[in-house]
């Protein structure tokens, strides 16, 4: 249907869908994972509202907690338009909460303003390039509201503003909380991601110290060659000695873990330790007063998240969110964080795709098996009105 009031700068109409394809994820109480394209009612934004035509979102690790759940993939079988993977029976306890309900997915992503409420701010987009943090972004089209979408500078295209929330904000967000317990300098694991990269920038850019942990040479070279200053490969002999170092010359207190499970979280907050002792008059039998902290903030090992307990009692180790975190500082301040990125969209925050894939293409089993790798270096875009 037409809206009259809903026209691009220059006087064109815009006629607003009544429709469009979205990418579900439903797991069944058969233990069956299925995944598929839906045709879907578009909303015609009123108010405050903005309809936005959604022309990239990226595939984040996040997202694919929610597309594919606890699936194994080995199993994945396309026909009839869907994809299909078991579900170990072992796993589906964890699944229980969205057994038989079918999920929109994409956490963010990009687009035009294509139709817009008669407010004044959802007017005031109207023709112009958005980013959205908003969910269900792996559709064709988006309605949300005027305030939750991020104006793109003009020379931005929608792939340069696609992931301009999630991996941006969440780095921006470390370093907030470092400023905010207290801490002076940073440790952060699967350092070479695309988030880690951001990291590097926001540091070396505001005067913070970083410690980089990643798991191969190849992985360090990305981060020196970006002049990153202490990068440490957890694969190396020489790791926890090194890391010790680092923790020493940078007094590091604070570390955000997107590996969760195995020793590591442990072994950062021993080596903070040691750091901690090796000043001169430091030594207690209880241990160091220093509070040493981890956030777990990923999962890239499902292993269980091992504790060996050398590291006194002035320590913690919690799970981190974006979204948590943003709701707690407030409004002003979020803004302030988004403000930033889109003013340095194409520097400190740009991101870099391995592939740009339809929403049909997102359904191919050899396609999932790619971006289910979650490779340091490979980033997929869904483009949903590609083809």
């Amino acid at each position: 249907m037409s809206l009259p009031n809903n026209s691009i700068p220059g006087g064109n109409k815009m006629t607003t869908p009544t429709s469009g394809l979205q990418l579900r994820s439903i797991i069944k109480s058969s233990g069956e994972l299925e995944l598929s394209l839906a045709e879907v009612p578009v909303a015609a934004p009123v108010n405050d509202e903005i309809l936005v035509q959604v022309e990239a979102s990226p595939i984040n690790p996040s997202d694919l907690g929610l597309l594919l759940g606890a699936a194994d993939m080995s199993t994945a079988r396309a026909a009839d338009g869907k994809v299909t993977a078991s579900v170990p029976p072992q796993l589906m306890r964890a699944m229980a909460a969205r057994v038989d309900e079918s999920m929109p997915v994409g956490n963010e992503g990009a687009g035009t303003v294509i139709a817009a409420g008669p407010d004044a701010a959802a007017q005031a987009l109207l023709g112009r390039k958005v980013a959205i943090l908003g969910g269900a972004m792996y559709a064709q089209y988006r309605t949300v509201k005027a305030g939750d979408a991020l104006p793109l500078p003009a020379d931005a295209t929608a792939a340069d503003g696609a992931s301009c929330f999630v991996n941006p904000l969440t780095a921006l967000s470390m370093v907030e909380v470092m400023k905010r317990e207290g801490h002076t300098a940073l440790v952060h694991t699967a350092a070479a991601s695309n988030l880690g990269q951001m990291l590097v920038k926001i540091c070396l850019k505001d005067g913070v110290e970083l410690v980089n942990i990643v798991r191969s040479p190849e992985q360090a070279k990305i981060l020196t060659d970006l002049g990153a200053k202490h990068v440490l490969d957890s694969s190396a002999p020489t790791f926890m000695d090194d890391l010790v170092k680092a923790l020493v010359a940078t007094n590091a207190t604070l570390a955000f873990d997107a590996i969760g499970g195995g020793k590591l979280s442990s072994q950062i907050l021993s080596a903070m330790e040691q750091a901690a002792n090796s000043r001169p008059g430091a030594y207690s039998r209880y241990g160091s007063s220093v509070h040493k902290q981890v956030y777990i903030y990923g999962g890239l090992s499902t292993a269980p998240t091992e504790l060996a307990r050398s590291y006194g009692m002035a320590w913690g180790i919690g799970g981190w969110l974006l979204t948590p975190f943003l709701a707690k500082i407030g409004p002003a301040e979020v803004q302030r964080l988004r403000q930033r990125v889109a003013d340095e969209l194409k520097t400190t925050f740009a991101s870099h795709y391995t592939a740009q894939i339809s929403l049909q293409e997102a359904l191919q089993p050899d396609v999932i098996a790619a971006y289910n790798r979650r490779a340091t270096g490979e980033k997929y875009l869904i483009v949903p009105n590609k083809g």
